[in-house]
């Protein structure tokens, strides 16, 4: 298992989150600097991502990029794949393939998190469930012809009504026609949903493709009341040799937070394997 650290590109969403916020080449000096493995970019637009300057800068301090966001789309934008006017469907699909070849040519994976959307507001439940999948089909299709896979992120209930839980979204995911699309398992999420964390890991198995690794209170690990040893434990019993990466709000500050998720990860994962 690999480490990554957050940084933000979006001005708007300052104060979520994300550890950094001050540009690609502060982020990756800080994250080599405290032994993390790679970053995880959260940019505005796939235009904002210029790939040989970041390959540059990520090779000079020895990371890699771990996964691309897609969530700009919804902050800036306010798109996401269940709306129910079809152009703006179409414009969420635009944008989340835009970043799929930009981080393909990164050596990461998109996320589709807030860009899922939710049902309501005159959309049923089944109808957004038909968008969606057509959508992963058709994304999931395109990243693998890109050369990497598409992660789906299950938020908690305040945030999406569509999947919610590891199981359902399993569940989900077999219904589609690409096999390209894995999970991406938030702990901070399935601390709201899970009755049982490194079960539900582990009932995801190989479907799980990257991990959001965040304590109870969406801190560093480390600074809420998770208790991180069984989550470990589940993915290593899983064979996860993917990224556990810090989404994560700078609390109580960017540096104590950093610091913190490096030093807990190396605690939990490096100094035991």
């Amino acid at each position: 298992m690999k480490s990554a650290i957050t940084v933000s590109l979006v001005e708007e969403a300052k104060g979520g989150p994300f550890v950094f916020h001050n540009g690609i080449e502060d982020a990756a000096s800080r994250a080599a600097a405290l032994g993390f493995d790679a970053i995880e970019i959260f940019p505005p637009s796939a235009d904002a991502l210029n790939p040989t300057e970041i390959l540059e800068i990520t090779k000079r301090h020895g990371l890699a990029v771990a996964a691309v966001g897609t969530g700009g789309g919804w902050v800036i934008r306010k798109q996401h794949l269940c709306l129910p006017d079809a152009a703006t469907r179409q414009g969420a699909k635009d944008f989340i393939r835009r970043i799929i070849d930009v981080a393909a040519k990164l050596g990461a994976p998109a996320i589709i998190g807030s860009m899922q959307g939710k049902w309501g507001d005159g959309v049923s439940s089944k109808q957004s469930l038909t968008w969606l999948a057509e959508a992963l089909n058709e994304l999931g299709a395109h990243a693998e012809q890109a050369g990497q896979i598409l992660l789906y992120e299950p938020l908690n209930r305040y945030e999406t009504n569509l999947f919610n839980t590891v199981a359902d979204t399993v569940a989900f995911l077999k219904t589609l026609k690409t096999s390209n699309v894995k999970i991406l398992a938030d702990l901070f999420h399935m601390n709201i949903e899970e009755a049982d964390v490194a079960a539900a890991i582990r009932s995801g198995g190989a479907h799980i493709g990257h991990i959001h690794f965040v304590d109870s209170n969406r801190r560093a690990v480390g600074l809420g009341h998770t208790a991180f040893e069984p989550i470990v434990q589940a993915l290593r019993d899983i064979e996860f040799n993917g990224y556990l990466s810090a989404e994560a709000f700078p609390l109580p500050d960017t540096e104590t937070c950093a610091r913190t998720q490096s030093e807990s990860f190396k605690r939990l994962v490096r100094e035991v394997n």
